[in-house]
């Protein structure tokens, strides 16, 4: 029988990773964690969900700050410090990250600090000149910037996400590339700190994973706010114009050039998996991204992947799930665990936020499944309006037959919070009639869900 210098080796110390490794250990697997990038901790920690919700959050207190007079508040001039701004951020990130780094370096597991690529099926060979085998692996190495569409892009030079968070001082003026929720977030931040923003999107409305009508609402706000938004494009062109970087694209027909001070590549992230050497495993992948099975499971079976390397959705809770469905499924292979997508969550941190659980209205019909849908709006419910927060709406899908909750949606105030009494009721497979008839409290935000669920009680005979 061959040994192996591990049980089980996982290559990325993120989220994923740490999830797995943490598993792994606790049930006496002998395990080696190697991580390989400049800082540890993981893209949420170091440049994604950490950073910029500290950041969102600084604009949102300047920009409540700026409309105090609403409620009688006399705030007078509101300034602020950029560079406070992003050193708070920082301060906060370094205490997330060396938390990590501490876990990672407890003794329950080998930490190594190095890159690793595979040689054979069951071998690594790590960037400083060492090798080491083991049983299984996990590959957690998350995601990376995507290249740009257009090679005039990389000429001119463009900021990425990862540099956005790490900006020492405010451009005047910004292009962004992009509408999903990196690039609608991150236009709302700069436009609420004074930048002028024009945000160009491909697709005929922002956030095209979500219903068109969360996006039009995202729009009109961004408008409203004094930022120019463009949908429906098609990219053609970058180039210099003096100090200044324009971009063309092409909208109904028509060409447009803007120009900005500096241009945000927004247009989301690709599997890092480029220098994995996965050619040498058996591992299947499609356009970089590793394919798995509910399992978690490649296409050679000792070997398994978490996070944004496999997908399908990049987000930190499915990974950490996504890690310790790996691990069991390694410790017990005759009783394996499925990741169940059923109630798949995503939020964006705009204002309004943006929050869906399980399915959209979009994703039913393409999958014929049936469905009812209600909503209501935020703008005709007793606390959104106290708080003058009156943009957007909440909405519900029913099964037609048995009432039972399949989607929720909300965008508005607090939606990242509010999504979390749908996923409640759809992990205990709720209907619209218990939903309804549960109590809420008046007034609150939460109380605006029963409106929907009461309509639908009324479209639904036996959710009565």
């Amino acid at each position: 029988m061959k040994r192996f210098d591990f049980d089980v080796a996982i290559i990325g110390g993120g989220s994923g990773g740490y999830a797995a490794a943490r598993t792994a250990a606790a049930a006496g697997l002998k395990t080696v964690v190697i991580e390989g990038g400049r800082e540890v901790g993981g893209l949420c920690i170091l440049r994604g969900c950490m950073p910029t919700k500290a950041m969102l959050y600084a604009a949102e207190v300047k920009h409540l700050a700026e409309h105090a007079a609403t409620w009688g508040v006399r705030a007078g001039k509101v300034t602020f410090d950029f560079a406070k701004v992003m050193a708070r951020k920082g301060e906060q990130i370094k205490d997330f990250a060396d938390f990590r780094v501490k876990q990672l370096n407890d003794g329950r597991f080998k930490f190594i600090r190095s890159y690793a690529s595979f040689l054979d099926a069951h071998t690594l060979l790590l960037s400083n000149g060492k090798r080491l085998t083991a049983k299984y692996f996990v590959i957690a190495t998350g995601s990376r910037v995507a290249p740009s569409p257009l090679p005039q892009l990389d000429e001119v030079g463009y900021l990425t996400s990862d540099d956005a968070v790490a900006l020492k001082k405010l451009p005047k003026s910004l292009i962004i590339l992009g509408g999903g929720a990196i690039a609608c977030e991150f236009a709302q931040f700069f436009q609420r700190f004074g930048v002028k923003v024009t945000l160009i999107q491909r697709s005929d409305n922002l956030l095209r994973e979500f219903d068109a009508d969360a996006g039009i609402e995202v729009a009109k706000v961004f408008r409203r706010e004094g930022m120019t938004v463009f949908t429906g494009t098609k990219l053609v062109d970058a180039k210099r114009i003096g100090k200044l970087k324009s971009v063309s694209f092409e909208q109904n027909g028509k060409r447009h050039t803007v120009a900005a001070e500096e241009i945000l590549f927004a247009l989301g992230r690709v599997p890092n998996t480029a220098s994995l050497g996965l050619e040498n495993t058996g591992v299947k992948a499609e356009a970089g991204r590793i394919v798995t099975n509910g399992k978690m499971q490649t296409s050679a079976p000792h070997i398994f992947a978490a996070g944004d390397v496999c997908g399908p959705h990049e987000i930190v809770h499915i990974a950490i799930q996504q890690g310790e469905t790996a691990v069991h499924n390694i410790l017990k292979p005759k009783s394996p665990r499925r990741m169940d997508y059923r109630l798949l969550i995503s939020v964006v941190f705009t204002d309004p936020q943006v929050a869906i659980v399980g399915l959209t209205e979009k994703e039913a019909v393409a999958r014929k499944i049936p469905f009812l849908a209600a909503s209501y709006p935020f703008n005709d419910h007793g606390k959104s309006l106290i708080m003058e927060a009156k943009d957007g709406f909440v909405k519900l899908l029913a099964n037609p037959k048995t009432g039972e909750i399949i989607g929720g949606e909300c965008v508005g105030p607090s939606g990242g919070e509010l999504i979390h009494e749908i996923i409640t009721a759809m992990a205990k497979r709720m209907t619209v009639q218990e939903l309804a008839a549960t109590p809420h409290y008046h007034p609150t935000l939460a109380e605006i869900w029963t409106y929907p669920a009461e309509e639908l009680v009324e479209k639904i005979p036996t959710a009565r």
